[in-house]
């Protein structure tokens, strides 16, 4: 592809890309909306059915089955191809819906909500696995620019509509709106998406590896609640157990992820570590700004979930605006600067918790928002053309697993990082600053190795041939 040919905004929205564009869009959809939904509904769900000592792991369990689901989407698509995967899968998460929401007790929620996740973390792995398949080069791009619009919506419209359903019907209502989404989804998937080539042969389920990787993550949702002491314990034994996946993947005959999956020998594992390690530093405004904004400041949830938002702000604006580079080398610039912006956010957000500056806040906030934005569409471009034709289904479907664990990690980082500190004992403004302040140069640090990771993964970019997607 060459560095001038550019793909236009309309071409995504015109009738040859718009299905697909749809369908992409409302597979974003069902997590983001998902995530916001269930964070607002599920404190009215446990003041009816009993249960707050367990609402933690609602999200838990939902996040551990999506990393889990994400993981193996690449090989239920080579076994039953994109169509029946997508349709199926699709079918699991409406299942978990109903399961969660005709819940009685805490417990049928908990299991909704872990087939709501593995269901969910198929269909979004599957939705990247299709953007390289189904749209040119030049238009990815602005599909990543597409789905970063919705995940700002979903911040703002996600909360504001299940409070509405919630208040106005029930807790249950709010979960229930994911049932007109899957069945549009899924009528669209039918209509539109090839049904793809299955896989001759029966593999081997990979039990053993999707085991660890579950595990993993399990242990790295206990650190983030867990003890100092504990939790270093249980973050080595995710670890352990998580790269345990990834040296069985690498030896066996039907692979879950990329030959060089975090290998920083290739652009595509140093690309993928960039892609973790950046999660893992936004963590720390993810997890506690709301909560310090009304420690500190006395905000009201509203006005503190609203600063909050900021940041999905800026990753939205900033993502539409540089859809349209045309240039590699400037795109690398563009990498390379994202954990830059990353890391003064993070250090201008805690400036102003500090010296209780606002103005300074949200230009905090977002530049967090634009170090994500600027960066991540052109790092999964460049991770996917970096990786061969034979191996771009596992890489594009393990990109928002590897964003998730991020998540995960950065969270359970987050956490040990402030209890260690004392923020769980703070009493006072003056503690809960103090305690707060090796969080943020934690993140900081994180963000740091997201640089190196990035200078990495653009000089080997360099080496690599580029790969076309869709035929034009």
């Amino acid at each position: 592809m060459s560095d001038t040919v550019d793909g236009r905004w309309a071409e995504i929205f015109g009738p040859r890309y718009l299905p697909v564009t749809i369908i992409l869009a409302l597979g974003v959809s069902l997590f983001a909306f998902n995530v916001f939904l269930s964070a607002t509904a599920l404190p009215s769900a446990v003041q009816e059915l009993g249960g707050v000592e367990v609402i933690s792991w609602a999200t838990t369990l939902y996040l551990v089955f999506a990393i889990v689901g994400g993981a193996a989407a690449a090989l239920i698509k080579r076994r039953v191809g994109s169509r029946m995967a997508l349709v199926g899968l699709a079918g699991v998460f409406l299942f978990g819906t109903l399961i969660a929401a005709t819940g009685g007790a805490m417990p049928q929620v908990l299991l909704g909500r872990a087939v709501q996740g593995f269901g969910e973390g198929v269909v979004a792995a599957l939705c990247f696995a299709l953007i390289p398949e189904l749209f040119p080069s030049r238009l990815v791009p602005k599909v990543f620019g597409m789905q970063a619009v919705v995940w700002a919506i979903a911040a703002f419209g996600g909360p504001a509509g299940a409070g509405a359903l919630t208040e106005l019907i029930s807790w249950r209502a709010a979960f229930l709106i994911n049932v007109p989404l899957v069945l549009v989804f899924g009528l669209m998937v039918i209509l539109v998406v090839p049904a793809g080539g299955r896989a001759d042969g029966v593999a081997r389920f990979p039990g053993l590896r999707l085991a660890a990787i579950g595990a993993g993550t399990l242990l790295v949702a206990l650190a983030a609640i867990a003890p100092p002491g504990s939790a270093a314990l249980l973050l080595l034994g995710a670890a352990i157990s998580l790269a345990g996946a990834v040296w069985l993947d690498r030896r066996s005959a039907e692979r879950l992820m990329p030959p060089d999956a975090f290998s920083l020998r290739t652009a595509v594992g140093s690309g993928l570590w960039l892609f973790l390690l950046m999660p893992v530093a936004g963590a720390a405004t993810a997890v506690y700004l709301v909560l310090l904004l009304q420690q500190l400041w006395g905000y009201g949830p509203t006005l503190a979930a609203a600063l909050g938002a900021v940041m999905a702000i800026g990753w939205s604006c900033s993502s539409v605006t540089v859809a349209n580079v045309r240039k590699r080398s400037t795109r690398r610039i563009l990498i390379r600067t994202g954990p830059i912006l990353l890391a003064c956010g993070l250090l201008a957000v805690l400036f102003s918790l500090e010296t209780a500056q606002l103005p300074i806040l949200v230009i905090g906030q977002f530049a967090i928002g634009m170090g994500f934005g600027i960066s991540n569409g052109y790092i999964m471009l460049t991770i996917m053309e970096a990786s061969t034709d034979g191996e771009r289904d596992r890489t594009s479907a393990l990109l928002p697993t590897t964003q998730s664990a991020g998540n995960a990690l950065g969270a359970a980082l987050a956490g040990v990082a402030a209890n260690a500190a004392g923020y769980a004992q703070a009493a006072t403004s003056e503690a809960i600053l103090s305690a707060i302040i090796p969080l943020f140069l934690m993140a900081v640090g994180f963000a740091a190795l997201a640089w190196l990771a990035a200078l990495r993964m653009v000089q080997l970019a360099k080496r690599t041939p580029i790969a076309e997607f869709a035929s034009e």
